[in-house]
This record gives structure tokens, sequence and C-alpha cells, in this order.
């Protein structure tokens, strides 16, 4: 089994790299979502700006779509993919997008009208397309590597959002009663997120590879027959021969619909988990929630309260004894989350302020630990090229959900009596 294989490496070596990797893909899963999560939490802002555009729905759908089209494209070709390149390219895209946004928005001082409006629509989408080269490719890399970290890596993706909730509040403090207070708090996330986002190239490209222990992994993933590490490996000077290269006949690369069939249950259980989840986050708590004694703070500490759990739930896995790996139990935990569902229609209608911030910190903390649950039992018994593309497909049923949910989010709307 893969994940357990770091055992034959020397101890202090373990020790030292497996805990600089371990921050590492901290950072990086926290570069892959920031630029994201930044659009959804400044979306007043742009609202502000764009009064007649209805940005929040028009952006998520130019950036979902897009993110699961080209994931498709890439999981397809996956198995003959350069995944140092695709990493690396997909990082400098959020890096040039994300300037590219806080230089529009100085370049035209914040004005608003159809041709920003568009500029800021492209910019989006071509977060879009980074974050399916991103996310893919370093899920895929990390499920035949260490399984503390693929979980630092959606750790990080949670703590993304855990940071820009408390940029906002930070921000909706300091700048509330100054002139043009909402454009600084803009301004100084997006240039948060830019700095991020070079930090990511940096990490990727010149600390990441050259750990001992993921050295060990990609030339351990070589051997079973792994294409995709043979640049990785290069630049981190190690040159493998074709012998490694090829790996053993015995052992080819299963095709990705056999092994999706395999694992249905698992992608399954991700698409339920961010179809849920987003259905009510956050476009139920800032619509659907009513009046309340936090006034306009209430839908902002909804927000900084399920990023906040989310992250610890991602972080409740690594105590082994709360670890759920059961498929079956992991199945009936997923659809009994479908419960929450009624739970917070009737707390919006009936329910006072506390309900909701403890159904709020709920969702969030079962969101974090299912998906860390999934993610790091599903690659489990299949060699190295599998678990690359495993790992590519369930990145698929993750965006897929998530655009389902915001579909589905459009229900409360109707239900509402507002559509």
């Amino acid at each position: 089994m893969a994940n357990d294989d770091s055992s034959a490496l020397s101890t202090p070596t373990r020790i030292e790299g497996k805990f600089k990797a371990i921050v590492v893909c901290w950072f990086l899963g926290l570069g892959t979502l920031v630029a994201w999560n930044s659009m959804l939490t400044i979306s007043d802002y742009y609202y502000h700006v764009f009064p007649h555009y209805h940005p929040s729905r028009v952006l998520t759908l130019v950036y979902q779509p897009l993110a699961i089209g080209t994931m498709i494209i890439l999981t397809y070709y996956e198995a003959k993919m350069n995944t140092r390149k695709r990493i690396m390219f997909g990082y400098t895209l959020f890096f040039l997008s994300t300037f590219g946004l806080l230089l529009l928005d100085l370049g035209t001082s914040g004005k608003g009208g159809i041709g920003n409006y568009f500029g800021v629509c492209v910019l989006v989408a071509v977060f879009g397309i980074a974050e399916a080269f991103v996310q893919g490719g370093i899920v895929g890399d990390l499920s035949f590597m260490d399984t503390e970290f693929i979980q630092s890596f959606f750790a990080g993706l949670a703590a993304s959002g855990a940071l820009t909730s408390g940029l906002r509040l930070v921000t909706e403090a300091a700048f509330d009663k100054t002139d043009n207070g909402l454009r600084k708090g803009v301004i100084l996330f997006l240039s948060i997120s830019t700095l991020v986002q070079f930090l990511c190239v940096f990490l990727y490209a010149f600390v990441f590879g050259k750990l001992p222990i993921v050295k060990h992994f990609r030339k351990k993933a070589a051997s079973e027959g792994s294409k995709t590490v043979a640049s990785d490996l290069a630049a981190a000077g190690i040159h493998t021969t074709d012998d490694e290269t090829v790996g053993d006949a015995k052992h080819e690369r299963l095709r990705n619909k056999t092994l999706l069939l395999q694992t249905i249950d698992y992608a399954l259980d991700l698409w339920l988990i961010y179809a849920l989840t987003l259905s009510i986050f956050p476009g139920f708590l800032y619509e659907n929630t009513g009046h309340h004694q936090l006034g306009s703070w209430y839908a902002v500490v909804l927000i900084a309260l399920y990023n906040g759990w989310d992250l610890i739930g991602r972080y409740v896995p690594l105590i082994e004894c709360m670890r759920l790996e059961s498929r079956k139990g992991l199945v009936i935990t997923c659809l009994s989350r479908l419960l929450l569902v009624p739970c917070f229609y009737f707390t919006a209608k009936y329910g006072d302020q506390g309900w909701m911030i403890f159904l709020v910190s709920f969702l969030g903390l079962t969101n974090g630990y299912l998906t860390v649950c999934v993610l790091t039992v599903a690659p489990r018994g299949y060699k190295a090229p599998e678990q690359n593309a495993l790992g590519n497909l369930l990145v698929i049923y993750i965006l897929s959900g998530i655009f389902s949910g915001v579909v589905l989010d459009w229900l409360w709307i109707i239900g509402n009596g507002s559509f």
C-alpha cells in the first residue's frame, strides 16, 4: 500500500522531510482557492460597482462550468501529462489573473460599466481553468504519497475560506466609516491573494519537489509505471531509466471507467457532500436567514463560522480513533446530511440566531471532516498510476457537486417567493 511506504525512509528523513512537506501542502491548498474565496467574500463590492449585472450569480456560472469542463479534459489525458508543467501553469494563471483583477480595479478607479464587468468575467473564467490545472494535478500527485499530505492540502483549501472571512471581518471594522472603505478592503484582499499565488509558484517550483520524502514517493511511483512524475524527478536531480518509467507490465493502469466503477461510492460521497453544502452556503445564509440582532454582521459572522469549523473538521481525521474509514459508514453519513435541509429551513423560519449559528458550524465541521475521510481512504490498494487517476476523477465529482449545489441554491429563492 503506497501510503505506508514512508516506513522505508530513515527516521530523520521521515520526520524533517514529512513535516516540511505537510507545511508546503497546506500553503499550496491555501493558494488554490484563495482567489475564488476572495471573490465570494468581496461580492458586496461588485454589487456596488455593477448593481444591474447580478455579479455573484453570473461570476459563479462563469467560473464553475469552465472548472468542470477543463477538469474533465485534463483527467482524460492525465496519464500522459507532465504534472509539474500542469501545476506550474495553473499557479501562474492564478497569479496573473489575480494580479489582473487588482490592476483592473486600480486602472479604472473602481468604476462600473459593461466593459469593466466583461474584464472581471474573463479573469474569473481564468480562475476556473487554473483551479482545474492545479487541484486535479495536486490531488492526483498527493494520492500516492502520505495521507497527511492530502489532508494538509485540503486543510489549506479550507484555510483560504477562513482567511478571507477573517480579513472581511477586519476590513468591515477598519474601513466601514472611511471614504471609499469598501474599495480599500477589496484592494487589500486582492493584494494578499496575489502574494499568496506568487508564494505557491515559488514553493512548488523550488521547494516541494526537492524534499527527500517527496522524491521517495515520486521515485516509487515511477517504478510502478507512472509517467507523470518524470519531470518532477528530473527537476529534483533524479533521472529515471526506461525500466523505472515503464514499470511492471502486470500492473498496467486501470482504465478510468473501470476505476470509477470500483470507487463510485466514494465519488458519489463527494458529490453529495458538496452539493448539499453549496445548496446552503453561501446563498441561503445571505438571503434566507432573516434579520437578527447582529444586523449587517449576521451573514458575515455565519460565513466566518462555517469556514472556521470547515477548517477544524479537516484536522479531526488526524485523530485515528475519530477517522471514519468504513465505505458503508461514509455513504450513510453523507446521506444523513440531507436532513440538514429541513433543519435549516425551519430554523430560518422559526428559530433564533443561536440555532442558526449551531447549524452552520455543524455544516462546516461535517463538510471538512467527510472530505478528508473520503479522499484519504479512496486511493488505498491501488498502484501509483491508478491513485493519480483516481485523484483526478474524485476532483471532478467535487467540482460537479459544487456546481450542482450552486444550481440547487436557487430553489431557496423560489421557495421564498422572490424568484
